[in-house]
């Protein structure tokens, strides 16, 4: 049987619903909540440090990213807030429908299947994106009263970057929760099943990874080692996110190894290079530019393969 019209038929309508259902749902609600006050917590508490530490550093802003606190606003994004919150929002968007027996309710409408998952992934992504701009917003205020001086135009720009790199971020991991949410039924086993990944890419395999490089390559120089523990390292989206904002949050570093050497306490100099001299902006965009590509692909893919099973279903009333 040959369907008529658009696929894309109802599409306004969906995204329309479930964002107003985002923003009334409690869980949502509570999760913008606490992720907004421990962002600002994290940037409030780690404003006078930097002031003392980094008064004379050109991009001192970024460092409300990168030096807020102990625990830098940047490395709780990735590992906590912005995982956790497209989680809360995309575990039960289909196997809810199933679960409330709505969905076969819907589908008997002029609404097709690809309109349907559009609209929810569409949906997730724009209460993604309102609230992490509600987020970046708020840091660049406390910022600009606590620091007492404003950024300069490169530094808004880093941090624009930052803004977008962030909801493809979150993107992914709302993605893959969708996935779940229409493999099982279950919401809990949905649920847990991204929590699990979640847990597996973000603190297990930055630990497992090195050992399975250093099994499959042989002695050698330091710098090769670390391309292929990083080679390992870059299937987790939190390293590539982590990468990403390292370079484009400071002009300073030059590659990715460097990055890594100097958590590990060492210097990278290039030859021809000036140590702490910092890179334009769009060289620093060109050195990520793998690492972003890799980030929009997965989320992508995470939406595809949802989309494929989605669409192989049986839906009963």
């Amino acid at each position: 049987m040959r369907r008529e019209g658009s696929a894309l038929h109802g599409f306004g309508v969906v995204t329309l619903k479930e964002i107003a259902d985002h923003f009334t749902s409690i869980l949502v609600v509570v999760l913008v909540v606490l992720v907004t006050a421990v962002a600002v917590v994290v940037v409030s508490l780690g404003i006078t440090p930097i002031k003392e530490s980094t008064a004379e550093d050109p991009f001192l802003f970024l460092r409300l990213f990168t030096r807020s606190s102990p625990l830098a606003l940047s490395d709780l994004l990735a590992t906590l807030l912005v995982p956790l919150i497209a989680i809360g929002l995309g575990f039960d968007a289909v196997n809810g429908e199933h679960n409330r027996r709505t969905l076969s309710r819907i589908l008997s409408q002029p609404i097709y299947r690809d309109a349907l998952l559009f609209g929810k992934f569409m949906a997730g992504l724009f209460t993604l994106t309102v609230t992490f701009i509600v987020l970046w917003l708020l840091v660049i205020g406390l910022g600009l009263l606590g620091l007492g001086i404003p950024p300069n135009a490169e530094e808004m720009a880093r941090a624009l970057i930052l803004l977008v790199i962030t909801i493809f971020y979150g993107g992914f991991w709302f993605a893959l929760a969708l996935l779940f949410s229409i493999i099982f039924r279950s919401a809990a086993t949905a649920v847990f099943m991204s929590i699990g990944v979640w847990l597996l890419v973000t603190f297990l395999w930055p630990l497992f990874s090195p050992q399975l490089a250093n099994a499959l390559t042989g002695a050698g120089d330091i710098l090769g080692v670390l391309e292929t523990q990083q080679a390992f390292a870059r299937l987790s989206p939190v390293v590539l996110y982590n990468e990403i904002v390292a370079i484009v949050l400071d002009p300073s570093i030059r590659s990715t190894q460097q990055s890594m050497l100097a958590k590990m306490g060492l210097m990278l100099i290039e030859r021809g290079a000036i140590p702490d001299a910092p890179i334009p902006l769009l060289q620093s965009v060109l050195i990520v530019w793998p690492q972003i590509v890799g980030l929009v692909a997965g989320s992508i893919l995470m939406f595809v393969i949802g989309y494929v099973v989605f669409q192989r279903q049986e839906v009963r009333a």
